[in-house]
């Protein structure tokens, strides 16, 4: 891998100015959903009522998701904008695990708005798989299908016999590994599949909810929260979609505005790419009362952690003077 203080460019110069502005608006983001999944993660291993509950191990799966998609997409981000070059070898893994954990969040979704389903439905003789001790099952089996997407989209590719992948160093975007005509109308219709998919089971399960709602005896606000969290989990997915969105905004940015191509690139990425995964999970923590209590309870006691180390670094500044 080349050295970051070997690029061909000035420090000075408006190119790179401009990747330090890219740069410095990325990273922080990242660093505060960092903060706050690390937050929630936390309360999730030290509290034991939320990993007896499959919805709250199903989440914490989906954190665990986004935040490896985040990090591999930061990771790849910045390195493309340093036009760090190395083999191709090296490129592969992490575009293969940028793509399986994009694959992955929609099927979590369905899978979660199904435990919503089969939790209202079924409240007393609940599916063994859908238990909280058999849950893994279905995490797992996510993980398996997720992945095996980008592993028949990288084999099904032409690999230019000219190109050593060992040896060659390459700029490590999709663009670079997804080059064939296969592969692009591969992608193309298991993203439009995978979500096509997921909406409907969303979709059907908020109607099955609604419908069935009418039938049982059962507390009415439980009922209401189930629709709710179904409804905002088809607002997490067209989060995700918005990700679609941005060949139709290349081209429209092209014809409207005189945008260089990495600026356009940059754009769609920070819109809608790293908003919506940034907002999805921090949306649907916050709107659990159980876990948003712990939230504010966990923040508030690292704050008083930081008063007292804050107030005597002060007072020892002050006796020092």
């Amino acid at each position: 891998m080349q050295n970051l203080t070997e690029l061909p460019f000035n420090a000075t110069s408006p190119r790179s100015l401009s990747v330090i502005i890219k740069v410095c608006v990325v990273i922080p983001f990242f660093c505060i959903f960092l903060c706050c999944i690390a937050v929630m993660l936390h309360i999730f291993a030290s509290h034991r009522q939320f990993l007896d509950t499959s919805r709250y191990i199903l989440f914490a799966s989906m954190l665990i998701n986004d935040t490896v998609q985040l990090l591999f997409s930061v990771l790849l981000f910045l390195l493309v904008m340093a036009q760090v070059k190395f083999a191709l070898v090296y490129c592969f893994p992490l575009l293969f695990i940028s793509t399986a954990t994009f694959q992955n969040t929609p099927l979590i979704l369905a899978t979660m708005s199904l435990e919503r389903y089969v939790a209202i439905i079924y409240p007393l003789q609940c599916p063994p798989v859908w238990r909280s001790d058999r849950i893994w099952i279905i995490i797992l089996s996510l993980w398996v299908l997720s992945c095996t997407f980008p592993i028949v989209e990288y084999s099904i590719g032409q690999q230019n016999p000219s190109v050593n992948i060992f040896s060659a160093p390459v700029v490590c975007k999709s663009a670079i590994v997804n080059s064939s005509p296969k592969q692009t109308l591969f992608k193309a219709v298991v993203n439009i599949l995978c979500f096509a998919v997921v909406g409907v089971i969303i979709l059907v399960t908020y109607v099955r909810i609604l419908l069935e709602t009418r039938k049982l005896r059962q507390d009415r606000t439980s009922v209401s929260k189930a629709m709710h969290t179904v409804l905002l989990h088809g607002f997490q997915l067209l989060l995700c979609m918005l990700a679609f969105t941005i060949p139709i905004t290349e081209n429209l940015t092209v014809l409207r505005a005189n945008w260089l191509s990495e600026d356009i690139s940059y754009f769609n990425y920070f819109c809608f790419i790293l908003i919506p995964r940034f907002l999805s999970p921090l949306i649907y923590g916050l709107r659990d009362e159980s876990l948003r209590s712990y939230i504010w309870k966990t923040l508030l006691r690292c704050s008083n952690r930081v008063k007292p180390s804050v107030r005597s670094l002060m007072q020892n500044n002050v006796f020092a003077s």
